[in-house]
């Protein structure tokens, strides 16, 4: 079995300048790109925000899966022991809501989506992070946190509440880049709460009745929903790491709140670097089950394959907001289609070989006991996109145009393949398919992958199609000519080729 880390080790041994070359990425807390350096060389520790397990996945929750899936692969790839955290929260008002909706327990709910999300995150070809803590697992710790806060003087109780207090952090604001004046101007205390300012939030709160509770020194109760990931990621990464990340939505107050907490109960930077993916709209509007634009990632795979929808996930910058529409994902298929159709050529030229490791197919990088005449600069180009804040986009369009070049190749042939163009060819496709693996596509077998677009709702029913071709047979029947042509047309618009035979017409989808 072909492995990442395995095949994907040391990518970059590379020098330049007498230095290797650097990943940069832009990091929130100071709206910059910065050389990645991690605390401890040759190693990360990464810690991504999770779902709230209250219902199936959307497709924003894809996108933020899929960027930091690659992320953590580029960063293997390029020889680092990668340590990746990512989170449940397993319990919350949404989850107690729902769970008491469907007369459920609250865990039971939880663990049936979670399951749901491994088994979308499967599909989608995310692998599965280092390590998936869930709130419930943590509480302990969290009470400990809650204890060190009151004890320094950033927290204060109010009856069987206990809060933080923003006010007493001089740094509050700093990573999301908001001024806390600016902020209390327009904030309200509710009439329920028992806080001292309208900016300070809950770190535990008492029990109502019916809600899960855990024992406290300040009555039953359980966490606020802010301080789970403060004590996660530093029970498995320490009080200072390298790289904390989720959707844009949780920069402000979740990830400012997390910070908050982190640096005033346990010292240090808590994450040297933030990093945010942008938001995914549907048709230009913002997805809300309110308009019914709401896409779960089951529903967006009963149309598209699981492929183009990681393409589609990564064909824009990661920072950068994603409009998702029938069109634009049609598109990107049409042209993954086009890819597989040239893998597939390609794999009848040259044969399965087994793949190569990258650092064998940068420029330079002659395998030992092979020729190697032809200089290549395609994984080069490919790393350099990557490395500049991970500009998967820039990387695809690498890869098409790769792709293009294979085509040129193979067509001037004319079908006399020499020994020469051959070995070029089949090193061409080591160096497409190890940056595909890197962007978890060109995985799939193109036969499988043909079959996959074929069986997508976005093509009609077979049943439908073979009605149109017998009214087109009834018409060359009659001689209607102008009619049988016209369906002709009418089925290559609906992505259907049709060859007639001695044996009869036989059709197939234009993938």
């Amino acid at each position: 079995m072909y492995t990442l880390v395995s095949i994907f080790i040391r990518i970059f041994q590379k020098k330049q300048g007498g230095g290797y070359v650097a990943l940069t990425l832009y990091n929130t807390a100071t709206r910059k790109k910065e050389i990645f350096q991690p605390v401890q060389e040759g190693k990360v520790g990464i810690y991504v925000c999770g779902v709230t397990v209250y219902d199936l996945c959307h497709i924003g929750h894809a996108r933020s899966a899929i960027v930091f899936d690659v992320l953590v692969r580029y960063l293997r790839a390029k020889g680092f022991d990668v340590f990746y955290v990512r989170n449940f929260t397993d319990v919350d008002d949404k989850i107690i809501d729902r769970a008491n909706k469907l007369g459920k327990e609250t865990g039971v709910l939880a663990q049936e989506y979670i399951n749901a999300f491994h088994e979308d995150m499967e599909r989608l070809h995310v692998l599965n992070a280092d390590m998936e803590p869930r709130a419930t697992e943590h509480i302990e710790g969290m009470i400990k946190m809650i204890k060190t806060l009151l004890d320094r003087g950033y927290a204060y109780a109010e009856g069987d509440n206990v809060y933080f207090s923003v006010k007493s952090f001089k740094e509050y604001g700093r990573l999301s880049g908001r001024n806390l004046e600016d902020m209390q101007a327009g904030s309200r205390i509710a009439v329920d709460e028992k806080k001292r300012d309208p900016m300070d939030f809950v770190l535990w709160k008492a029990a109502k009745p019916g809600e899960p509770e855990w024992p406290s020194q300040w009555g039953p109760g359980r966490p606020g929903w802010h301080l789970e990931c403060s004590v996660m990621s530093n029970y498995y990464l320490g009080s200072t790491f390298d790289i904390h990340g989720g959707g844009k939505d949780l920069l402000f107050p979740h990830h400012e709140n997390e910070r908050a907490q982190s640096v005033c109960a346990n010292g240090g930077n808590f994450a040297n670097y933030w990093v945010h993916n942008g938001f995914v709209t549907i048709e230009s509007e913002k997805m809300s089950k309110s308009i019914g634009n709401f896409l779960t990632i089951r529903d967006a795979l009963k149309s598209y394959p699981a492929e183009v929808l990681r393409l589609f996930l990564l064909s824009n910058h990661y920072r950068s907001p994603l409009d998702f529409s029938k069109s634009s994902v049609l598109a990107l298929q049409s042209g993954l289609v086009r890819i597989y159709r040239t893998l597939k050529r390609l794999n009848n030229i040259t044969g399965l070989s087994e793949e190569k490791p990258i650092k064998e197919l940068l420029p330079g990088g002659k395998p030992p006991g092979r020729d190697n005449e032809i200089h290549d600069t395609f994984m080069e180009q490919f790393i350099n996109m990557m490395d500049d804040d991970l500009n998967t986009a820039g990387a695809i369009g690498l890869i098409f145009e790769k792709v293009r070049e294979i085509n040129k190749i193979m067509d001037s042939s004319n079908g006399n393949i020499d020994d020469t163009v051959c070995r070029q060819l089949t090193n061409i496709r080591h160096q497409v398919l190890a940056a595909g693996r890197i962007l978890g596509l060109l995985e799939d077998d193109p036969e499988w992958f043909f079959s996959q677009i074929s069986s997508s709702d976005e093509h009609p029913d077979p049943a439908e199609i073979e009605k149109i071709i017998e009214e087109r047979n009834q018409a060359r029947k009659e001689r209607d000519w102008k009619r049988a042509d016209e369906i002709r047309d009418r089925l290559k618009e609906m992505g259907v080729l049709m060859e007639d035979g001695p044996k009869g017409t036989t059709w197939r989808f234009d993938v």
